[in-house]
């Protein structure tokens, strides 16, 4: 009997090891899917709260993107840049440098903000799959700020993966434009 549950025990763990390397994202590029669903079939959008949130859960000064969706208008622009990746990517390309290091001079210039860093994907994959790749890609943005020069504790990061999208036509110039990293100006703790 002894031996039946250990079996049974290894191969659970198996199976969730195998669910969790499944699902993990990859810099490599994944196939297309056939055919992609239509944004009305997709679920709501994440509640308050929910999302795969980094450091802080902070409210902001600016608006983010689930805030702008809840009024039901585009997000709003701020005084820092997105930055945009390539389809099933994470890391930064030149273009996407260039405006972290803008985005660095502007945060070294004004030293008490702080930010929250939105990772987004396009509507291709699965819901759980574009939450940790947008995870990813907001982690790859912080990482590089902090090359820059920002102190770790301003920064933050929250994947909304593919489910705050800025385009929802079904085409690479659309999809593109939802593949970005969002810098949002939060408001920092109260002293206690």
């Amino acid at each position: 009997m002894a031996a039946v549950n250990k079996l049974v025990c290894c191969c659970g763990l198996l199976i969730i090891t195998l669910s969790a390397v499944g699902c993990s994202p990859s810099a490599t590029n994944k196939p297309e899917p056939a055919a992609a669903s239509s944004a009305a079939a997709k679920p709501a959008p994440p509640g308050p709260g929910e999302g795969q949130r980094g450091a802080t859960g902070e409210s902001t000064t600016g608006q983010s993107s689930l805030d702008d969706l809840q009024k039901g208008k585009p997000p709003t622009p701020g005084p820092l840049k997105d930055i945009y990746f390539s389809f099933d990517r994470y890391d930064l390309e030149g273009e996407a440098r260039e405006t972290l290091k803008a985005n660095a001079d502007w945060l070294k210039r004004n030293s008490t903000a702080r930010i929250e860093i939105e990772g987004h994907c396009d509507e291709r994959g699965t819901n759980e799959y574009n939450l940790a790749l947008g995870a990813k890609r907001a982690q790859a943005a912080k990482d590089y700020l902090i090359t820059l020069g920002i102190a770790t504790e301003r920064l933050s990061t929250i994947s909304y993966g593919e489910e705050i999208p800025v385009c929802r036509e079904q085409n690479e110039s659309c999809w593109r434009q939802n593949r970005h990293a969002r810098f949002v100006i939060i408001q920092a703790r109260p002293a206690s």
